[in-house]
């Protein structure tokens, strides 16, 4: 996998204990699976590790982090920058 870069808006459902999330429309092309993918990059500059997961229509969701979500001061409604690097 080579590094990409693009936007996304930041998605809470609402309902208790919801997880904030972004989906990523182009990932199954970009990633050529359907499956769970495992990155590492940055999130508007801020570090993580985490799996990309299938949602089942070709596209997948990336959770992220409450702690990562305080550290870049956005909340759902707002755009990050997902910056990803090759597979760990």
């Amino acid at each position: 996998m080579a590094n990409k870069t693009f936007t996304a808006t930041l998605i809470t459902e609402e309902k208790k204990g919801a997880w904030t999330y972004i989906v990523w429309p182009d990932s199954a092309a970009f990633f050529g699976t359907r499956k769970p993918v495992k990155v590492t990059g940055t999130i508007d500059g801020h570090t993580f590790q985490a799996t990309f997961l299938p949602l089942g229509d070709g596209t997948h969701m990336l959770p992220v982090k409450a702690a990562t979500l305080k550290t870049v001061g956005k909340k759902s409604g707002e755009t990050v920058e997902i910056s990803l690097d090759e597979k760990p």
